[in-house]
């Protein structure tokens, strides 16, 4: 029995990956409602700092979080899959003090990344759409009120499949993603505390996402684009790598920052 429950204690909650990306999608929104805008310009070439700026001197700086209930919609669905999937898996495959070799988890993202991202396609498509609303004409915008409000309205006005729309792009872009996060995250923690220059930390932590992050951004800036463009369905010209990981730098930062103290303060996880 006390076996049991020691092997208990060492296990970290399915649903904390979605409340940490969740809450690093509340800071991070701005970043993502300028990545969609530059994705999905269709004349002339803008920066960010430009885009910025324009958008809080015509909307004002609340305009910046615009759509942020279908951001957390979306990460309350595809994160929460996509993480708990993929630690419930993880745990099945390791045994105390015994890690799985890489590819094992790289194939597990995979999947998890997969079945997020079907999950989570109808709140993505919300939070595109909303975070696009702003740059158009008045009488061209959707004005949905919430992202209850924009599901509700998609399925009446435009049929419930339409909620699905991009799920194949954006499905697996979701499985490049999950591997670039959470498989390299993982293996890159390990690398570093194996040196003994580094120990389970922030730093660490801080260090092993940031990398992360520009791996994930590496393997999905193509299909990214085309995931927003096939849910906003308006097209647009190609855009750079540079926004998309200045937005999704942050994001993976941010999400395992939240997830490793999660897991400190509030379940526990399997030895380094």
């Amino acid at each position: 029995m006390t076996h049991l429950m020691d092997k208990s204690k060492k296990r970290s909650r399915w649903y904390f990956g979605g409340l940490a990306s969740a809450g690093a999608a509340c800071v991070t929104h701005p970043l993502d409602l300028l990545k969609v805008h530059l994705q999905t310009q269709q004349e002339g070439k803008t920066s960010v700092y430009k885009s910025t700026v324009n958008i809080i001197r015509t909307q004002g700086v609340a305009a910046l979080y615009s759509g942020l209930s279908a951001s957390l919609l979306r990460q309350l669905t595809y994160s929460t899959v996509r993480f708990g999937v993929y630690e419930v898996g993880k745990q099945a495959i390791e045994t105390p003090g015994q890690h799985a070799p890489f590819y094992q988890k790289l194939v597990l993202a995979g999947v998890s990344g997969a079945a997020g991202g079907i999950v989570g396609t109808p709140g993505d498509l919300i939070n595109v759409r909303m975070q696009n609303d702003i740059k158009l004409p008045v009488d061209k915008r959707r004005n949905y009120t919430w992202a209850g409000n924009g599901l509700m309205r998609v399925c009446q006005e435009e049929g419930f499949r339409t909620l699905f729309n991009g799920c194949s792009t954006a499905t697996a872009r979701a499985v490049l993603m999950t591997m670039g996060q959470l498989s390299f995250y993982d293996q890159i923690k390990l690398t570093l505390i194996k040196t003994h220059y580094f120990t389970d930390n922030y730093v660490t932590h801080f260090v092993a996402s940031l990398l992360a992050g520009a791996i994930a951004t590496t393997m999905t800036q193509p299909l990214d684009v085309l995931k927003t463009r096939a849910m906003n369905a308006k097209p647009g010209e190609f855009k750079g790598y540079v926004p998309a990981f200045v937005r999704l730098a942050p994001q993976t930062i941010l999400t395992f920052l939240f997830l490793e103290n999660l897991r400190l303060n509030f379940g526990s996880f399997p030895p380094q």
